[in-house]
């Protein structure tokens, strides 16, 4: 696990995984092995700790790495027990928008594509929304209603 603090972002904490690229996850849908590694962020006061991205990072981590596929833009992943807060109950996988579109994916040293995926905290509400209405018009809502994405602890987007 890594963390980054004061980069492109500032006010904010970042967690990424490193090394869940070495494992390729095979998407059957698509018929191709995908490389990952996962992202976190948040905006930040806190001057010391990591607060609970780590956890979250390890416990997705350790979940694809068990069943073997991956986690694609658009997908939805439970959490065990709600954020701290209580409203964000799951986690979107979505391209990482706030950084430069070079951050998306990498080529590493064998060759291989690492796409980036941020996961991103969702309530029950918005969780049942991509369920019902599919990514896309989830991304659309993020677009048109542009909340504050690192802050876990934001009020649900009007759905």
């Amino acid at each position: 696990m890594a963390c980054f603090r004061e980069g492109r972002l500032p006010g904010t904490q970042s967690f990424a995984t490193v090394g869940l690229s070495r494992t390729p996850l095979w998407d059957p849908d698509s018929g191709r092995h995908f490389h990952l590694e996962l992202l976190a962020c948040e905006n930040t006061d806190r001057p010391a700790g990591y607060g609970h991205f780590p956890d979250v990072l390890e416990f997705v981590a350790g979940r694809l790495v068990a069943g073997g596929r991956p986690l694609l833009r658009g997908d939805v992943v439970p959490l065990p027990v709600p954020l701290p807060g209580g409203t964000m109950t799951s986690l979107y996988a979505a391209l990482p928008v706030y950084f430069d579109e070079d951050f998306f994916s990498v080529t590493v040293e064998n060759g291989s594509e690492v796409v980036i995926v941020w996961l991103v905290p969702i309530t029950a509400e918005e969780t049942a929304f991509v369920s019902d209405k599919g990514w896309e018009a989830f991304e659309g809502e993020l677009a048109r209603q542009d909340p504050d994405l690192l802050d876990p602890a934001r009020p649900r987007i009007d759905l």
